[in-house]
């Protein structure tokens, strides 16, 4: 096991009827920003517990942050935030408006030329403007980690950011949210924390055998809620096993010690930046070729994960691996989330071409686990997805 340090700062403040403990956690002197996104959480009833639990409190309101949040938006609000001398933030909404309150809280004390340097020139937060979260859309994990990605529509980038000043203080999770919840974005949510472990878990083995297990059960878990998800999102259990599956699958815990890849992310967000693909989408459509790709550096933990996840008990080792990349395509396909970048568009001639361009430009000379994925490589691993 490698060597590694973990601080997880975040509260966790989990289960029924737990949005009204937010007056507890909030600085009764604070001005506060709440952050939302398209409205849905006026017709769910969470904006009223909301406004209800921070009667108490000075509110300014900033609403309509896109799903991947768009740095145009952003710089509105950041506006809003000078403007109005607000001193705390917070984030009622799915990965997308906590994330973008990540960039708040960055930009809020950025001393640069411009915000967007941030993302662009990689630098990392070290002390943000202090917020806190209520989560409305399990999947991203983004309500316990320092971490976040930004759209930038008029140049079609996808880029992240972090640093341990952006971890939250605290975030409220009540799983009778997802009840509400749209069919698809209940299937992106699981297929979005599914990858988030497997980035973390499909490199090669080197002892890390509690991480090992701490990902393997996280994956037992989703496979094994998925389908009562979304037969009945009213299912307390269910969406509650679900919503602590997305949280701990990038919470920082399961890195730690290991390699990780993130290649499948690094390309994915291209393709969401250039064709409104939805995130997890995107990650199902290279998963398969990705794993392909590498098989040989690959194969010893495809095996484990075929004959420990999917209990596959026959076969070679090489022939465990190649049935652990089919059943997990399979598994999104039982999502309803197809795997072919050509069933999201038919302008996808070129996207391989481009991709490895902008990394090139970028200057990401190899990607994944080993370091070893050029941007040539990358362009085969896209095409293969074609």
């Amino acid at each position: 096991m490698n060597n590694f340090e973990f601080k997880n700062p975040t509260k966790i403040i989990f289960g029924k009827d737990t949005i009204e403990k937010l007056e507890n956690e909030i600085p009764k002197n604070a001005k506060v920003l709440l952050l939302y996104g398209g409205g849905s959480i006026k017709k769910n009833g969470i904006y009223e517990q909301v406004k209800a639990a921070l009667a108490n409190i000075e509110l300014v309101e900033f609403g309509g942050i896109p799903a991947n949040p768009e740095y145009a938006v952003l710089t509105e609000a950041l506006e809003v935030i000078k403007n109005e001398n607000i001193t705390y933030l917070l984030a009622v909404g799915g990965g997308s408006v906590i994330d973008g309150t990540k960039f708040l809280s960055a930009a809020a004390l950025f001393e640069g030329d411009t915000p967007w340097d941030i993302l662009s020139k990689n630098i990392r937060t070290e002390k943000g403007m202090p917020f806190g979260t209520v989560l409305t859309l399990p999947a991203t994990g983004s309500e316990m980690n320092s971490g976040a990605v930004i759209t930038r529509a008029e140049t079609k980038e996808k880029l992240s950011m972090g640093g341990p000043g952006l971890f939250p203080e605290f975030s409220i999770l009540d799983p009778q949210v997802i009840a509400s919840i749209p069919q698809r974005q209940l299937a992106n949510g699981i297929a979005d924390a599914f990858t988030h472990v497997l980035e973390q878990y499909m490199t090669y083995p080197i002892g890390a055998l509690l991480q090992d297990r701490f990902a393997e059960s996280i994956l037992q878990t989703l496979i094994e809620i998925a389908p009562k998800v979304l037969k009945d999102p009213t299912d307390y259990k269910a969406a509650s096993n679900f919503m602590w599956c997305c949280t701990m699958a990038l919470n920082g815990l399961i890195q730690k010690g290991v390699p990780t890849d993130w290649a499948v992310h690094a390309i994915g967000h291209e393709l969401t930046a250039l064709y409104g693909i939805d995130h997890a989408r995107t990650l199902a459509v290279i998963i398969p070729s990705h794993y392909k790709f590498n098989f040989e550096t690959k194969k010893q933990k495809l095996a484990q994960y075929g004959e420990r996840v999917w209990k596959i008990k026959e076969g070679s080792k090489d022939e465990k691996a190649y049935d652990a990349i089919d059943k997990t395509e399979a598994f999104f396909h039982k999502l309803g989330i197809d795997t072919k970048l050509s069933d999201y568009t038919d302008e996808h001639k070129g996207t391989a071409e481009e991709i490895a361009k902008r990394f090139t430009t970028r200057g990401w000379i190899a990607l994944g686990e080993h370091k070893s994925l050029s941007p040539d490589k990358v362009e085969k691993i896209v095409k293969m997805a074609y």
